[in-house]
C-alpha cells in the first residue's frame, strides 16, 4: 500500500474549549476530520486508534488545545490521520552543550585566580584599612513603624445616636 500524498499539520483546538465540557473531546475528533477533509480534499477519513486516544487521553472534558498529526493519503482513496512523532536528534548536540558548560566553568575559575593575584599583589596596610572603616556604628535611625502611632493609639469618641 504506497501513499501518495504525506504531509504534516498542527490543528488548533481551541475552539473545542467553547463547546460544553462533556462533548469536548467528541467535538475534537470531529474538527480533525473537518479539518483533514478540507486539506487533504477527500470526504474518506480514517483516525487512527493511536490519534484517538492522545485525544481522550486527558478524558471527555479535557481535549489537548493543539495537536500535531501525519496525514497520509493512500490508493485506496482514504485518508489515514494518525499521531506526528518527531524523529530524535543525535546526542551530539548534548556533548557540545556539555563542553560549553565545562569552558565556562574553567573560564570563571580563570577569573577568580586572577583576581586573587590582585589582591596579593596589594600590600597589607589597604586590606587591613578597609576593614575597620566598615566596622565603624552608624547610629541607628527610628523608623516609623517603631514609633507608637498617636493617632493609631487614641480612641475615638463615639457618635451619639438621636
Amino acid at each position: 500500500m504506497s501513499q501518495e500524498a504525506e504531509r504534516v499539520y498542527t490543528i488548533n483546538l481551541g475552539k473545542v474549549w467553547l463547546s460544553p465540557n462533556n462533548q469536548r473531546a467528541k467535538r475534537a475528533i470531529n474538527m480533525i476530520k473537518e479539518f483533514s477533509r478540507r486539506h487533504m480534499k477527500t470526504e474518506q477519513i480514517k483516525i487512527d486508534q493511536e490519534l484517538s486516544q492522545v485525544v481522550w487521553q486527558r478524558g471527555i472534558r479535557s481535549p489537548p488545545r493543539k495537536i500535531r498529526v501525519k496525514m497520509a493519503k493512500t490508493d485506496d482513496g482514504y485518508v489515514l490521520v494518525s499521531p506526528y512523532e518527531e524523529d530524535v536528534k543525535p546526542k551530539t548536540e548534548e556533548k557540545t552543550k556539555k563542553e560549553k558548560s565545562t569552558d565556562a566553568k574553567e573560564q570563571k575559575e580563570e577569573q577568580v585566580e586572577t583576581k586573587e593575584k590582585v589582591d596579593e599583589s596589594k600590600p597589607k596596610e589597604e586590606k587591613d584599612a578597609k576593614p575597620k572603616e566598615d566596622k565603624k556604628e552608624k547610629p541607628k535611625k527610628e523608623s516609623k513603624s517603631e514609633k507608637p502611632d498617636k493617632q493609631s493609639t487614641a480612641k475615638k469618641p463615639a457618635k451619639k445616636s438621636k
